[in-house]
């Protein structure tokens, strides 16, 4: 394979069982897939191969953007470096008191296992005060002792952790300093670097794991672009971040928890972009992997953002991610009959090894793709991934089935796999449901958009269960996430807690925070390295009523434009409040909680028209398929789903195939194919 020169910008998206890679030419206009096998343990591995199939050379490639798991994977396996904690006296357990929660609300029992051990959770004397009065100056020579004896024990990384730092970080300051200038390593977090934000345990929480996380993202990163340059690429390796826009190598590595949900953030970036592009601003999307069903929502062309989220209980990240719905109803999801005679499907998932069973290495216990396999929806066959896996045993999905799920509820098996997918269908559309009814939305005014290697199959199911009119099958539904690497910009966000009154707040003050954040994003932006088209900012501020606990993101939208004043701070926060309780409350004192800034670089986009089937294409059928659906048989007629032209209509009951995933059309739907290759499904 050859290359005209270096106009490849290439994402990469590595996932449990195989590694994505969405392959565009910037020269050509072209853009094509590749699919490798991913090594668990070794996702570099994966990694380039799949480079190695892009191109003769790496040197070929001008951009690299990668979205990685390697730091949510650490996080969950609880496989992160040995981390050490310097704090405030009397403040070492933040870390395991967290909110006083308890990993099930009306449990009795509970356990959680702090990712720091009490024992290198140090103190130092130092104290800052609320207001950011300096009350004890910190004992530097405690700290350098302390920081001596995490050694000692085997540390790794460490984070200096001081109380009230978002008010005044002095203290802090001079602390990391005096620990940078004797650690072995880069591996030092300042908490007050990572978020200057009020709440310590937040705070506490999302600088602990940074720390423990440099080291194993830092060095993946590191190896990983080590052996690029080794093959000859010259370009920039940027990392997707979990808001949804893109980072350098080195900031992924000074920041690796801004890559907890890295992988599921391009997914949605590249489903709002191609939604718009397709007509649809808001649509609600389902990535269906082997292990999970991660939902989200696009609302008037751009994803919602949390600013927070939790990887497992009590592993807390303060950062501003896109914000996704998590249930375990994937395609290895494990089918069981609980004590009570209740069908049961996920959370346990036999995963990608030894994977369901008809995948026929070792695992005999029915899963989400059994029940496909079984209800001829996946033709055992015909192997998944264009040839990645092994044809699929059939017969092994009927024992695993019959054995744990038809027997025990007297079912006929087929009668038995379906249900199995009507309950994983119903634990999906209630996610569906949490992220749209449950905050307003009305999901019928939205499309579903599925991706994944599973989402395809479940696509009606889907429109059925909660009333969406239009489905929107992405050209590539497996490497969409790969895709959204290709497309995100680059984004950076930073924080300040203000703490004050709205009559009380400095409008003068404000803006130099503004200016100073501005600056310091600037800068990350410029040290990237990668080209802009423009540069675009988002200043908002989290407000609320005094007495009131929770805070409302208020977004000054015209901040740029015209000067900042308390009135026009003041009508935002109403105008906001309004939108989502339906009132204001009069006579309650306003106040500003924290004042957070993104700067984005937007990089140049590609037209979406370039996924679109060329020339007449066919529509000619290449057989039938038997399909089990609502208790009988019917004759599917299948087609090559990329042959598909422009305008051509399918009509359900059909099955359309590609390499990366199975659509399964079910009768009273049909499909069309649009400008840009997507297939768009409706009720007939």
């Amino acid at each position: 394979m050859t290359s005209t020169g270096k106009s490849l910008v290439v994402g990469v998206d590595v996932g449990g069982t195989f590694t994505d890679l969405f392959v565009l030419d910037e020269a050509n206009g072209t853009a094509r897939i590749v699919k490798v096998p991913s090594t668990r343990g070794e996702e570099a591995r994966g990694f380039m191969n799949g480079v190695a199939r892009v191109a003769d050379s790496a040197a070929a490639i001008a951009t690299i953007v990668h979205g990685t798991t390697v730091g949510t994977n650490a996080l969950l396996e609880r496989k992160v470096a040995r981390t050490g904690i310097i704090t405030t006296r009397g403040f070492r357990d933040v870390l395991e008191m967290r909110r006083r929660d308890r990993p099930e609300t009306w449990g009795l029992r509970g356990s959680f296992t702090p990712v720091v051990p009490r024992d290198l959770r140090r103190e130092v004397d130092e104290r800052v005060l609320a207001d950011g009065t300096l009350h004890t100056a910190v004992d530097l020579d405690q700290v350098r002792a302390e920081a001596r004896s995490l050694l000692e024990a085997g540390c790794e990384a460490v984070c200096v952790f001081f109380i009230n730092t978002y008010a005044n970080p002095e203290n802090e300051r001079l602390a990391v300093e005096a620990v940078r200038a004797l650690w072995p390593n880069p591996h030092v977090t300042s908490a007050s670097e990572v978020l200057p934000e009020i709440r310590e345990f937040e705070r506490c929480s999302t600088a602990t794991l940074n720390a423990a996380l440099q080291p194993v993202v830092g060095g993946y990163l590191e190896r990983l672009e080590s052996d690029l340059r080794g093959q000859g690429f010259a370009g920039e390796l940027l990392v997707v971040q979990s808001n949804g826009g893109v980072m350098s190598r080195q900031t992924a590595s000074d920041l690796p928890v801004r890559t907890a949900l890295s992988g599921p953030a391009a997914g949605v970036i590249a489903c709002a972009a191609i939604a718009r592009a397709a007509g649809f601003p808001n649509a609600i999307t389902g990535d269906m992997g082997g292990t999970s069903f991660d939902v989200s929502l696009v609302a008037n062309g751009e994803a919602a953002l949390a600013a927070q989220t939790a990887i497992e209980f009590g592993m807390v990240i303060r950062s501003p991610m896109i914000q996704i719905e998590t249930i375990g109803a994937g395609g290895g999801s494990i089918a069981s009959v609980d004590a009570s005679g209740m069908l049961q499907v996920g959370p346990e998932s036999a995963g990608s090894v030894p994977g369901p069973a008809c995948y026929g290495r070792g695992n005999m216990r029915p899963t989400v793709t059994d029940a496909n396999v079984l209800l001829g929806r996946i033709a055992a066959d015909r192997p998944l991934g264009g040839g990645l896996l092994a044809a699929l045993d059939a017969q092994k999905s009927r024992q695993a089935i019959e054995e744990h799920v038809a027997r025990p509820l007297g079912l006929d098996v087929h009668a038995a796999a379906e249900a199995i997918l009507t309950v994983a269908n119903a634990r999906m559309a209630g996610a569906i449901r949490l992220v749209s009814i449950e905050r307003g939305h009305d999901p019928r005014r939205f499309a579903y958009m599925p991706f994944g290697g599973g989402g395809a199959l479940h696509v009606c199911a889907m429109m059925r269960e909660v009333g969406v009119a239009t489905g929107i099958v992405p050209r590539y539904p497996g490497v969409t996430s790969a895709l959204g690497c290709v497309i995100a910009d680059m984004r950076h966000d930073a924080v300040q807690t203000l703490n004050k009154p709205l009559t009380e707040l400095d409008v003068g003050d404000l803006q130099r925070r503004i200016d100073e954040l501005a600056a310091s994003c600037q800068q990350r932006l410029d040290s990237s390295g990668v080209r802009f088209d423009e540069v675009r900012e988002v200043i908002a501020l989290d407000m609320l009523y005094a007495g009131q606990t929770h805070t409302l993101p208020v977004v000054l939208a015209d901040a740029g434009k015209a000067p900042i004043t308390a009135a026009s701070i003041r009508a935002a926060f109403e105008a906001s409040y309004t939108a989502a309780f339906g009132r204001v409350l009069e006579g309650i004192p306003i106040r500003v909680m924290n004042l957070r800034y993104a700067r984005i670089g937007v990089r140049p986009k590609f037209d979406l028209k370039v996924l679109a089937p060329e020339g007449r294409g066919s529509i000619v059928p290449l057989g039938t398929q038997r399909v089990f659906h609502h208790g009988q048989w019917h004759a599917a007629v299948r087609y090559a789903r990329l042959e598909l032209p422009v305008a051509a209509r399918i009509e359900g009951p059909a099955i359309l195939e590609q390499a990366d995933t199975t659509v399964w059309l079910e009768p009273g739907f049909h499909a069309e194919v649009d400008a840009h290759g997507n297939l768009l499904v409706r009720l007939s």
